[in-house]
């Protein structure tokens, strides 16, 4: 029997769970939370790299997040779309999975694949809720849909502090050398924006996000929903 996670993130290509919360994982799992990343695609188009070295960067970042599931859903690279067969296999994910929470990419990005990744993910939260959408498999309520920035950043609703667990956020990013190393001359690699210093670009933002609060470094996140809390 698969295991039931607290936290399922969902991202459109391996390293976007990574670039928007990636110190939000470390964190939930370092505090016992059983966390796991879905990726829709295998990044096929990617400029750099190869669908194969994806996935092991993948493992490997996952190995440092401390992930309890990381799985593929082999979904097409720049043809994610809102079509049932699509939506069936994220439902099947999340009824799999039974989690509390679920995380998608923020509804607003520039890289397209980002918007449909989060449009997909949310009617899937709504369907896996329906008994007899895909009886065979029992229905999961998700307590709350959150939304985590890959590149812009727009309306925050929640903010974590990450201080403590940016040092890990760094390594798993840097899981990702074919997406984030420079360009070498001569070599099977492409100048993208992803290897004009963008990680730098992610460090900057997550500090300045942090100084609202006086924190070293913080990830923001959107809701649709107000997100219940408790007070002592």
């Amino acid at each position: 029997m698969t295991e039931a996670l607290d936290i399922l993130v969902f991202g459109a290509h391996a390293d976007d769970a990574e670039i928007g919360m990636g110190g939000t994982i470390a964190k939930h799992v370092q505090a016992g939370y059983k966390v796991g990343v879905c990726d829709l695609t295998e990044a096929e188009m990617s400029s750099n790299g190869t669908a194969l070295l994806r996935k092991q960067e993948a493992a490997d970042a996952s190995k440092l997040l401390g992930l309890r599931a990381r799985t593929n859903l082999g979904l097409p690279d720049r043809g994610l779309e809102p079509v049932r067969d699509q939506i069936e296999r994220i439902v099947a994910e999340i009824r799999t999975f039974k989690p509390r929470i679920v995380f998608a990419p923020y509804w607003v990005d520039r890289h397209p694949d980002h918007v449909a990744c989060s449009r997909l993910i949310e009617e899937a939260v709504f369907n896996s809720k329906l008994r007899r959408y895909m009886p065979e498999l029992p229905a999961v309520q998700v307590s709350q849909l959150i939304y985590y920035y890959i590149n812009d950043v727009d309306q925050v609703s929640l903010i974590v502090d990450i201080s403590d667990f940016y040092e890990t956020k760094r390594s798993a990013l840097m899981s990702y050398r074919s997406q984030f190393d420079a360009a070498a001359a001569g070599s099977d690699r492409v100048a993208t924006p992803l290897t004009n210093r963008y990680v730098e670009r992610v460090e900057a933002r997550d500090s300045l996000l942090g100084q609202a609060r006086g924190w070293a470094f913080a990830e923001g996140f959107a809701l649709k929903r107000p997100h219940a809390v408790q007070f002592f």
